[in-house]
């Protein structure tokens, strides 16, 4: 696959605790914990000083261990390049068919980067009777007379004109892609995500097409689309739930079923967009670094500052500035096709508090499904923040304890997360979103070496029981559900839950946070680093990888990047500087070198581009199925450019440092041992799905039996279900005159069979701030309210019907 450059669309201290009043505990950064693992998939052993946080978690809970995540983003906009469109047939839709076939060894080379191109990489001609050819003469003339005999009778209604036949599934019921040559213009419009309310004529003409044409953006902006791989973009303003874009060759169309376990999953993370972090976006922090209150060290502080200077509203210039439409074009002309997209409840509901901007970042969430479907992204949507946090990191919004299955509210606030977790599943599992959205993680990194594991167990069972009451089973009904391996190894869950329908582990993997090295790229290049301690530790060492995919299921990697130290600004925490070059604030590290050689990237020469491209194409080899952290980070307003560059996919392909093709990554390893079997039906939606063994259903029966830190779990504080279940708003359109119309509106409701009411507070029990810490003593519930809740019945109620807009 030819790569092409990278060529972006120009458009036109001191430290202070963490504190909360009413919380009573002790700062996180006087607690200890683990640091994240150097040997992948085991629970890290190294016992670090006080709250020394990795990045993505940058801040500890209290708890003795830890482990790494992390972020980043950038305000530049590059763009697609190079497009092939044979004019008779279409490209081979598999121009990487050898990837997950091939056992990588010394008789196979490493492929040289940006080595190939769809010329020299074998068609499929079987596939080719599928597309359809270009229009004949005789029928371009019957359309041009058509469109005359309309210009004369002056009738004002839309003709949908497209020298592409495209038949995208709709409602799941059609499974064809026919493709031409498809129409150079486009036009259309923006579609209303601000709720039940809002509507928008859709009255421009349906476009699809690739490489060359100009593409009209949803906010009437118009752009050059390129894309070096061969395939086309779609959108369709007369019925824009319907999906047919496909977005490279090696990815099936969003109207084609994506084989998992066979086609790759190649995505990128959208840090700092819709959770915000200091290291991803810390122009928004440096602005209340020396105020009154501050420095913010979470989401937390950063909004609490933001309420108190009147600049909460502000947050929505951040929503629609860091992430837009051009970035989703970007991504999938990188050779991505999948983006991982994090939310907080308070997309939903606020609760308790008001703290916290409520709602809003839904309607920018509904946007990236439209960018999605419009380039062919499908969207890994996870649900990163959930009430009293499930690690007590910064990215779980406030810094301190973890009080989600751990403390006095630690059933409560889990009711709300199952709550939030069942009204996302009703949503997202809807006839027009399936296609789009097709994996769901139900709650990050939770942090199972202080909850535990039996209790987090008990969790995912009924989450997804959940999530398939309201999705319904079998194929094509919902996501996938994805746990996250919650820093156990990936053994620990080979046999969990066998039978279930359709489930995926998530691992996070980094090796930047231990202790530190002074060797650079080409140093760990030479040394086969990436393949030895990922593709090894991943996949060969035991076989955990391929066993995992084999008795768990689907599994992969949703969180890596290219630091291979802990530079950065705020990588670490606000103010906590890095090990690296001997200033970490919580511990005696000597100093191995000076931080700016690798964050200031303007200063890489071309040897160390080359070489951390190289290192780049080694870990998505070993790694096999990824989300990069993080698609972009920010320009700093101190010094004016990002200062994680290694954590930038979008600033790799800006300045070289990142493939423009990830095909280049075959055989980047040599010793890798790429997954080659079948995902078990159970595992695929088969009729078998969904029949989980009684015993274990009883075994990890909800809610479970003890909490940690809970003497009586009777008498903690509780919800009862009665209340009416929040249905999500959804966007509204007005139908096209003499246009059929896929109906979207914010009744759209996935299943109204499932009457499941929301959990309420219970009149005579005592709550506590979701926040409020392990050692807080809530009134207890008396005795009488906790028989009636348990005693209660959920009650069916009314879903009102989808009421159509004319």
């Amino acid at each position: 696959m030819s790569s092409g450059n990278y060529q972006p669309v120009s458009n036109g201290h001191s430290s202070s605790p963490n504190l909360d009043a009413g919380n009573d505990h002790e700062d996180a950064r006087n607690t200890q914990f683990y640091s994240p693992e150097m040997e992948p998939l085991d629970l890290p052993r190294t016992n670090l000083p006080a709250s020394a946080a990795p990045p993505h978690f940058m801040g500890t809970a209290r708890h003795e261990e830890n482990r790494s995540l992390y972020a980043s983003s950038k305000g530049s906009k590059p763009t697609m390049v190079g497009f092939n469109n044979s004019s008779d047939k279409l490209n081979a839709q598999n121009s990487c068919s050898d990837f997950y076939g091939t056992d990588y060894n010394n008789s196979q080379p490493m492929v040289a980067l940006d080595g190939h191109s769809p010329e020299h990489l074998p068609y499929q001609d079987e596939k080719h009777d599928a597309y359809q050819p270009k229009l004949t003469k005789s029928r371009q003339k019957i359309i041009i007379v058509a469109l005359i005999a309309l210009a004369i009778t002056a009738v004002t209604v839309v003709v949908p004109v497209s020298f592409a036949v495209i038949r995208p599934k709709q409602n799941n019921t059609s499974n064809d892609l026919a493709s031409g040559t498809a129409a150079s213009n486009s036009s259309d419009s923006s579609l209303s995500d601000s709720g039940s309310t809002s509507s928008m004529t859709q009255s421009r003409v349906i476009t699809s097409s690739g490489d060359g044409s100009t593409v009209t953006f949803f906010d009437s902006s118009k752009v050059t689309y390129s894309n070096s791989f061969s395939r086309t973009w779609y959108y369709n303003p007369a019925n824009p739930t319907v999906s047919g874009a496909w977005p490279q060759s090696w990815t099936p169309a969003l109207n084609k079923t994506f084989n998992y376990g066979v086609d790759p999953i190649w995505g990128v993370n959208l840090g700092g967009w819709l959770v915000m972090e200091p290291f991803i976006v810390p122009a928004l922090y440096e602005k209340y670094y020396n105020t009154s209150g501050g420095p913010a060290v979470d989401e937390w502080d950063l909004t609490m500052l933001m309420n108190a200077d009147g600049s909460i509203n502000k947050l929505k210039d951040h929503y629609k500035m860091f992430i837009t439409e051009q970035d989703f074009a970007d991504i999938a002309a990188a050779g991505l096709n999948f983006v991982r997209i994090l939310i907080a409840y308070w997309a939903i509901e606020v609760c308790e508090n008001k703290l916290f901007l409520p709602k809003t970042s839904w309607t920018y969430f509904l946007k990236a499904i439209k960018w999605a479907r419009k380039y062919g992204l499908r969207i890994n949507l996870d649900l990163h923040v959930l009430p009293g946090s499930q690690n007590g990191w910064n990215h779980s919004s406030k810094l301190g304890t973890i009080n989600i299955l751990l403390g006095p509210m630690s059933i409560a606030n889990v009711e709300q997360a199952l709550d939030y977790i069942h009204i996302i599943a009703k949503f997202i599992s809807q006839p027009e979103y399936r296609d789009i959205i097709p994996l769901f993680g139900i709650m990050n990194e939770p942090f199972s070496p202080t909850i535990g594991s039996d209790a987090v167990e008990h969790f995912y069972l009924h989450a997804y029981e959940i999530v398939r009451k309201a999705s319904g089973m079998g194929e094509g009904k919902g996501p996938w559900v994805i746990f996250h391996d919650v820093f156990l190894s990936l053994s620990h869950w080979m046999s969990f839950l066998q039978n279930t329908d359709r489930m995926q582990l998530d691992v996070h993997q980094y090796i930047c946070f231990n202790g530190q090295s002074a060797d650079n790229y080409t140093a760990r290049v030479k040394a086969d680093l990436a393949c030895d301690t990922w593709g090894t530790g991943v996949r060969v060492l035991d076989g955990l990888r391929n066993n995992s995919m084999s008795s768990f299921g689907m599994t992969h990697i949703s969180e890596w990047s290219l630091g291979i130290n802990d530079c950065g600004l705020w990588l670490n925490g606000v103010d906590l500087s890095a090990r690296y070059n001997g200033t970490f604030m919580l511990g005696n590290y000597p100093k191995v070198g000076d931080c700016s050689e690798y964050t200031d990237y303007m200063q890489y020469d071309d040897t160390w581009k080359v070489s951390m491209k190289q290192f780049a194409l080694q870990s998505m080899s070993a790694l096999q199925n990824w989300f990069f952290w993080t698609w972009k980070v920010s320009n700093s307003t101190v010094s004016g450019h990002p200062q994680s560059p290694a954590w930038s996919y979008q600033l790799g392909l800006q300045e070289g440092w990142m493939p423009t093709d990830p095909c280049n990554s075959e055989g980047a390893c040599d010793n890798s041992n790429p997954f080659t079997g079948t995902l078990s039906a159970w595992m695929t939606a088969s009729a078998s799905a969904g029949k989980i063994a009684a015993t274990v259903q009883a075994a990890l029966a909800w809610p479970p039996m003890s909490i940690s830190s809970v003497k009586d779990t009777a008498m903690i504080p509780q919800y009862m279900q009665t209340g009416t279940l929040i249905q999500l708003p959804a966007p509204t359109v007005t139908a096209v005159s003499g246009s059929a119309m896929s109906m979207v509106s914010a009744s759209s409701w996935n299943n109204p069979s499932d009457t499941t009411s929301l959990w309420v507070p219970i009149a005579l029990c005592g709550y506590l701030n979701s926040w409020m810490g392990l050692t807080a003593s809530p009134d207890a519930c008396p005795t009488t309210s906790v028989a009636a809740r348990r005693a209660y019945a959920p009650q069916a109620y009314a879903t009102p019907a989808p009421v159509p807009t004319s």
